[in-house]
């Protein structure tokens, strides 16, 4: 790379980054493949004992509905227990808002707000459990455990956006073989995972989150007339608007309590209307109320945190009664527990790829053999999924199948391999079984032996659950292997790249100043800071624990390496003379103002996972009353626009053009500002007609003022002919000549990159939650310090150390806005902020914008960095034109990609070390979509500053051509 020019650096990087975009997508889907089932459905055959070479007897399978239901029936020796089934899901709805914690009941407040459903588990006419949901909790891979008990992969966090249908086994297709009819209301979700089985169905979007009213009537409307109609056997109801007012309010909500005595109402109206259809003879019906996942304090989730995984299952109608309110309110089983369950119940098999488990106390109004039995036919579908899971699970090394051999003869003590455990448990449980059975006389007298056969059922049965609900997927490692290869190759490159940069510009430097070692007798001291931060990133990777409180590295890393910059500014004052002086101290104000902001900022939010309930200044401000954060919304407002205008207006090479942008972002700001005061109450935000056209006006108006700037400031720099003549004059200096032009480049990229800030920077204030406004004005007062700083440096500092900074307190300001590496901190709310409609594609943009708010408004402010930077004496002003654009663009684009490339790889060989351990899917897999999303992050930044410059500078050079032509014809 002798011969670097700014065509060849382009083309490197663009082949780096391509060669990473390559590895990456190998990893993620290799490494994220969707988990192996079994394939097909469960049929007769699972109501027999899983032999080596079973036979499946199709002419079973293409009975008849009718004749099938008996033939399960008379396979099973388990009567259904029930002839109709309602499932009502609350979406979002936290156990403990129904059967409290820890031993305790719930608080008094949400006993009150639902009273009907609390006397029934009083009187012991409901039994309610803990059912813990795997992560990803949101709503699409939750429905899939409920109803066929199995456990999907990881990435299906983003297929609940793009819910596809559900093709294995189920409990909604083995109701429809059995000729059930099915009636569905509400998400529809269910919809898309299940089309064409529902005779009747009303869905509504879920996405919309804020509707907390209407996407729930939408559901009860119809719920009287079904409950009236006889010709249904199954109900699914879905209500979506406790999700919803917990993800605009929080836990705490003040619609919390109204929305629970609605879901309370309901409960009621069909348990009522289900005991006069029993007494009027109209048969037995069994309605489940269960929840797909809770939610945090701040009413988010999709992580792994006990209030996220903190479902309901609530069995309501059961013929045997508990009267023990403990000991119906507080057992914890699991959410795949709710499938097997309700096969067993209904008289339907098991699904194929169920990891779930028998409910024990639903099965109470069974006889002691109907138990076993149910048992039994748990323990053989488990037996044959993990016979498919497993190779060495095989026959001929272990009768598992319960034939005879001398293994019948006694119960052994289990231990060795997975195969071995598995089959050894299994073979104790079908041998105490076979005895109770054998003692038909005394059975009624045995109740120990029978007792022994249950746990030794359910020792089997926790075993497979616990090492298939975490067994890790196979992985390709040829695939990772050359994933990996890919990203280390691109890191090389643009390592590679960066050092050549590197090495240009300082030797450039050397030639440019005879006093360099006395102005850089420290530089060493900041430089190794930058590289140690990212070894020390590097090494935390490993910590799951540091993982989930990344934050404290970041504010750390930026709050440091400000501290040695103001120990560099200090000590220039005493070195230079009186003018140099003032520019130090305007360096060391510049300093002082981001260690006060990024102080401000790191106590915001109590980011994090562990530490969340700890007292901050956003909920100091929560508790003080909306008003007063309705106040300081309304005055960081205000100071934005402010500070834009002011900055904006500092530029004085054409006034016209300044005010022109200035009046458009000025509007802009006003209509935040009249949004913020309308539509806005300080916690609840409206979904008004009104509220959504205004929000759209905003969009359209920022968009236009933006983009018009961008293409139009190149062209409306004013460019005298006396200029451009200069710029062409062979007699006039080489540096006049090259700073004729330069000067024109910087006032535009100035105008171009403070419309970048600002937009973005209203944008945030329309889009993010009312209490981070402060946080946005902070982020906008840290830019500018830093712009200020940074312009006055010179060759202080090395410039790569520069864009560092700008990345560190990009990632400083993404925690410092509340975001951590759980995916619960996502604001789903935030992101429907002007949209009339679900659309996946808008909503989606919407919540990476929000997300990554601080690192791309310190990416795109690299544009007004390189107007303000001064680097023309890096470029002698012979090859000017030649090498002006690559020492603009070089830094400011390749730092962030080799800083970002080097966490990428890191954290990739890493999560592949990892991939064995107990937290990957709860800690290390979220934090990777973190950084596969801050890498798409960095993409997009980059290449915005990128094309503004390489566009500003074409417009430019053809003007000046242009206008050289025009002078010579006159």
């Amino acid at each position: 790379m002798a011969g670097l020019t700014c065509t060849k650096l382009t083309l490197f990087t663009v082949a780096g980054v391509a060669i990473q975009v390559v590895g990456l997508s190998l990893f993620v889907f290799g490494f994220f493949p969707v988990k192996p089932t079994l394939p097909g459905h469960s049929g007769p055959e699972s109501f027999r004992a899983p032999t080596c070479n079973s036979i499946r007897n199709e002419s079973e399978r293409d009975l008849p509905p009718h004749q099938l239901r008996s033939l399960y029936k008379e396979l099973s020796g388990i009567p259904p227990a029930f002839d109709r089934l309602i499932l009502m899901v609350v979406d979002g709805l936290p156990a403990e808002f129904v059967l409290g914690k820890d031993g305790k009941p719930p608080s008094k407040n949400l006993m009150e707000a639902m009273p009907y459903t609390q006397s029934l588990l009083a009187n012991g006419m409901a039994i309610g459990y803990h059912a813990r949901a795997a992560p990803p909790t949101v709503t699409m891979p939750r429905l899939k455990a409920m109803v066929s008990g199995a456990i999907g992969g990881f990435l299906d966090v983003a297929l609940n956006f793009n819910t596809q249908a559900m093709v294995d086994d189920n409990l909604l297709g083995q109701f429809f073989k059995i000729g059930w009819k099915m009636v569905m209301l509400g998400d529809e979700t269910w919809l898309k995972l299940f089309p064409g089985l529902f005779m009747r169905h009303d869905g509504v979007g879920s996405f919309f989150v804020k509707d907390t009213v209407q996407v729930d009537q939408n559901v009860s409307r119809h719920l009287g007339h079904e409950l009236s109609r006889d010709d249904w056997d199954f109900l699914i109801l879905h209500y979506l608007g406790l999700d919803h007012v917990g993800h605009i309010g929080g836990r705490n909500s003040a619609l919390m309590a109204p929305k629970l005595t609605e879901m309370d109402e309901v409960v009621k109206m069909i348990h009522m209307t289900n005991l006069l259809n029993a007494k009027n003879d109209q048969g037995q019906t069994l309605l489940v109320v269960v929840s797909d996942h809770g939610m945090t304090e701040s009413g988010n989730h999709g992580g792994s945190s006990y209030e996220e995984t903190d479902s309901l299952a609530l069995f309501i109608g059961l013929k045997n009664g508990l009267s023990d309110y403990l000991s119906s309110t507080h057992n914890i089983v699991y959410q795949v527990d709710i499938a097997p369950t309700l096969a067993v119940l209904l008289g339907v098999p098991i699904p194929k790829n169920n990891v779930g488990v028998l409910i024990p106390e639903i099965f109470g109004y069974l006889t002691d053999d109907q138990q076993l039995k149910a048992l039994e036919l748990n323990s053989w579908q488990l037996l044959r999924l993990l016979q498919a899971q497993i190779p060495g699970l095989s026959c001929r090394n272990h009768p598992c199948d319960g034939s005879g051999g001398d293994q019948e003869s006694r119960i052994t003590k289990c231990y060795g391999s997975i195969e071995r455990m598995c089959c050894c448990l299994y073979m104790n449980a079908a041998f105490l079984h076979k005895s109770w059975m054998s003692k038909e006389v005394s059975r009624s007298s045995s109740g120990k032996d029978y007792t022994s056969t249950v746990a030794a059922y359910y020792e089997f049965l926790r075993t497979a659950n616990e090492w298939l609900s975490h067994r890790a997927t196979a992985k390709p490692v040829s695939l990772l292997t050359l994933g990996i290869a890919a990203m280390l190759l691109s890191c090389v490159i643009l390592l590679g790249l960066l050092f050549h940069l590197y090495k240009e510009v300082y030797t450039r430097e050397k030639q440019c100043l005879f006093d360099l070692e006395s102005i850089m007798q420290t530089w060493y001291l900041d430089e190794t800071f930058v590289l140690g931060v990212i070894l020390i990133l590097i090494i935390s990777m490993g910590s799951s624990s540091l993982v989930e409180e990344e934050q404290y590295i970041w504010h750390f890393m930026a709050s440091t390496l400000h501290l040695l910059l103001l120990r560099k500014a200090i000590h220039s004052v005493h070195s230079f003379c009186k003018e140099q002086n003032k520019r130090s101290g305007l360096q060391m104000s510049s300093i002082c103002v981001l260690l006060s902001s990024g102080r401000i900022l790191r106590g915001w939010h109590q980011g994090g996972v562990n530490w969340t309930n700890l007292p901050d200044i956003s909920k100091w401000l929560e508790q003080a009353g909306s008003d007063n954060v309705k106040s300081v919304q309304l005055v960081a407002c205000l100071l934005v626009i402010t500070l834009s205008l002011y900055v904006l207006f500092l530029f004085g090479s054409n006034r016209n053009i300044v005010l022109v942008i200035g009046s458009s972002f000025l509007m802009s700001g006003l209509l935040v500002l009249q949004h913020i005061i309308k539509h806005q109450d300080g916690m609840f935000a409206s979904s008004s007609y009104s509220a959504t056209t205004l929000v759209q006006i905003i969009y359209a108006i920022l968009g236009v003022s933006t983009f018009g700037t961008i293409i139009s400031v190149p062209w409306l720099v004013p460019f005298s002919i006396s200029e451009t003549c200069l710029s062409h004059d062979v007699s006039a200096p080489s540096e006049v000549q090259y700073k004729a032009v330069l000067v024109k480049l910087r006032e535009s990229l100035f105008v171009t990159g403070w419309a970048y800030i600002s937009c973005w920077c209203l944008l945030q204030l329309l889009l993010q939650q009312t209490i981070n406004s402060m946080p946005i004005l902070l982020l906008l007062v840290q830019t500018l310090a830093s712009m200020l700083y940074f312009s006055y440096s010179g060759l202080h500092h090395k410039q790569w150390v520069e864009v560092s900074a700008f990345y560190f307190l990009g990632m400083a300001g993404h925690f410092a806005l509340g975001n951590s590496n759980s995916l619960a901190t996502v604001d789903v709310a935030g992101a429907f902020i002007g949209i009339s409609s679900h659309s996946t594609v808008l909503s989606g943009i919407l919540m990476f914008i929000i997300t990554y708010a601080s690192p791309m408004l310190f990416t795109l402010s690299m544009v007004m960095y390189i107007s303000v930077k001064d680097t023309s004496y890096f470029v002698s002003p012979s090859d000017a034109d030649s090498r002006e654009l690559k020492m603009m663009i070089g830094f400011p684009c390749l730092v962030p990609l080799a800083l970002n490339s080097i966490l990428l790889i890191a954290y990739t060989i890493m999560l592949l070390l990892m991939r064995n351990h107990l937290f990957i899917w709860s800690v290390f897999s979220p934090k990777y979509i973190y950084v596969c999303t801050t890498t798409v992050c960095v993409y997009i930044g980059v290449s915005v500053v990128a094309a503004t410059v390489t566009y500003t500078n074409f417009v430019l050079g053809l003007r000046n051509k242009m206008l050289y032509k025009l002078s010579h014809q006159q």
